[in-house]
């Protein structure tokens, strides 16, 4: 069965993309599912280019044992829409710019993070103006999101090949 590739999307890569990359590899790891689903991450600008999260997100990642100090921020590219089965924008804004950067014919999946992975339409606010203590309320909401994404592609792969079982 092929992959199933994820793309975290924000602005510039450095604050909440790659904090969901390496909270999203953490957990498809932890179940052995990091082959089936790969993620990356990047910016709907290309100004970090290169660059290394932002050392607060880095921080909080590393409180929860994750890391992702090695993780360089790019640009979000054209083949990204055929490279990856499902795009997550962190908000409206960043939403509307990747359906904007759509090349016609492709075949991702573009959505906004807190309606596919959370539910609701809600934006995973940008804490990069802020202190730690919105890194840490963006931390806790992508982890959910990240958990409950990885529970249902999981299960929805499952399903897929076949393995589903049923417990009475």
């Amino acid at each position: 069965m092929s992959a199933f590739p994820v793309l975290f999307v924000c602005l510039g890569n450095i604050c909440r993309s790659p904090l969901a990359e390496g909270i999203f590899r953490h957990l498809t790891t932890e179940i052995g599912a990091q082959d089936r689903f790969p993620t990356d991450s990047a910016g709907t600008g290309g100004w970090h280019n290169g660059h290394a999260p932002d050392s607060r997100s880095v921080q909080v990642a590393r409180e929860h044992g994750i890391d992702i100090s090695g993780l360089r921020a790019r640009r979000v590219e054209p083949a990204d829409f055929d490279r990856f089965a499902l795009i997550l924008a962190m908000d409206q804004s960043n939403l509307r710019h990747l359906r904007g950067m759509a090349p016609a014919g492709s075949s991702a999946s573009v959505a906004l993070f807190g309606a596919y992975a959370l539910g609701r339409e809600v934006d995973i606010p940008d804490p990069y103006y802020g202190g730690i203590e919105g890194f840490h309320d963006v931390y806790n909401m992508l982890f959910a999101g990240c958990r409950s994404m990885v529970e249902k592609l999981d299960a929805e792969r499952a399903s897929w090949s076949g393995n589903t079982s049923s417990v009475r």
